[in-house]
């Protein structure tokens, strides 16, 4: 009888209304800091699963900006390339070594006839994105493998086999050309037979193995001091704003293209940072406001709970029906606003894959330890307003 008299009480004194739109209130604002962290517990998983990693991106070829200042000093010395190793953004980093020697290259076929002068690099095997090919070389060899970046082949057949009046070629049928490499010493030319055994996206040279280049340069007999004009960086964040920061630092340049990631996390920084402090500020409001309607509801109800107590009533089972009234509809308020974003989270994922992106299907682990702490947060809001106001 006393729950029923109490349940009459607070529901005319209160305002279905009124509790309504404070639990949708609570809702949007859970829903908004909530959304929040989800974005950016996705953001991490694109720039950390393997099934989304750019393995173009993660390798950066760097080197000095080119401007008056450092024309004709392009060397880059150990201890700035120490200093590159020893940054938090990198794994590690593989050196570039130039040839030294003057070298052709040619077609030995007649419906194929091309020829240039040209220069090669070598880098470590483990930098190199074509894979499940022998990249090794001794004098004794058949041929010489070359690997050539696909832009090599795309200004080839789009732009000098027109003008050249040359057949195109697919990658298929450019590895099964033989090339006839040459190159000049003191004791004269000596000739090579050289295939392409693979197109990279990642280095934009001519690579040969490093056997060849050191063959090449001690028969050109060329005199070096083992200079570096550019390396390989493997990073473990692409989108690290560190990177372009220490490169702009120390006058260093790589493709800016690679960098993208960085500007695209500025704005997803500042976008997710913006709905979270949104979110956050929301939920402030809507905890205020609702402490506020338990102490209206409470107010008006002064004179009927006073009434109650100098009959018997406990204040201690009053508090425990009004957390009971209370409580209950704000907790469907969080468990609704995260079941709202574990289905967001599933239509996104199955749009995402289509497009060959991939997100987890459920919501992150910290989205719903966030959703249960703000649950406990709630509670404890609740149950403190309603003591004060009842002990009062």
């Amino acid at each position: 009888m006393l729950n029923h008299l109490l349940k009459k009480l607070i529901r005319n004194q209160s305002g279905i209304i009124r509790m309504v739109t404070s639990r949708i209130g609570l809702g949007i604002a859970v829903f908004l800091l909530l959304t929040a962290i989800q974005i950016q517990s996705n953001y991490h998983f694109l720039l950390n699963s393997n099934n989304n990693k750019d393995s173009i991106a993660d390798f950066l070829v760097i080197n000095k900006t080119l401007d008056n200042n450092s024309l004709g000093n392009t060397k880059l010395d150990q201890a700035l390339i120490n200093e590159i190793a020893k940054q938090p953004f990198t794994e590690s980093v593989g050196i570039l070594t130039p040839s030294r020697f003057k070298a052709s290259i040619q077609s030995i076929s007649n419906q194929f006839p091309f020829y240039t002068d040209i220069s090669f690099e070598s880098v470590p095997s483990s930098f190199i994105d074509v894979k499940n090919v022998s990249f090794a070389w001794d004098p004794s060899a058949e041929y010489v493998p070359v690997i050539v970046p696909n832009m090599f082949l795309d200004i080839y057949n789009f732009q000098f086999s027109l003008s050249q009046n040359l057949p195109q070629l697919t990658p298929a049928i450019v590895k099964m050309i033989v090339f006839k490499l040459t190159v000049y010493g003191k004791n004269g030319p000596v000739s090579f037979n050289a295939k392409i055994v693979g197109l990279s996206d990642r280095i934009s040279s001519m690579l040969v193995p490093a056997e060849f280049i050191k063959w090449g340069n001690n028969y050109a007999e060329t005199q070096s001091d083992n200079e570096v004009s550019r390396i390989v960086l493997k990073t473990n964040d692409p989108s690290n704003a560190s990177i372009a920061s220490f490169l702009k630092k120390n006058n260093l340049s790589t493709n800016t293209e690679k960098l993208r990631y960085s500007k695209y996390r500025k704005v997803i920084d500042t976008v997710v940072a913006i709905a979270g402090f949104t979110g956050g500020l929301m939920l402030l409001f809507a905890l205020i406001i609702f402490t506020l309607f338990i102490q209206l509801t409470i107010a008006n109800c002064k004179q009927e709970i006073i009434l109650l107590i100098t009959l018997g009533a406990a204040p201690r089972q009053l508090a425990k029906f009004l957390l009971g009234q209370f409580y209950p509809g704000n907790l469907l308020s969080i468990a609704s606003a995260t079941t709202l974003i574990a289905a967001l989270q599933y239509g996104l994922q199955l749009f995402l894959e289509k497009q060959l992106i991939f997100i987890p299907s459920f919501i992150s682990l910290f989205t719903l330890l966030t959703a249960v702490a703000l649950s406990i947060l709630l509670w404890y809001v609740t149950k403190k307003s309603i003591q004060k106001h009842i002990n009062n």
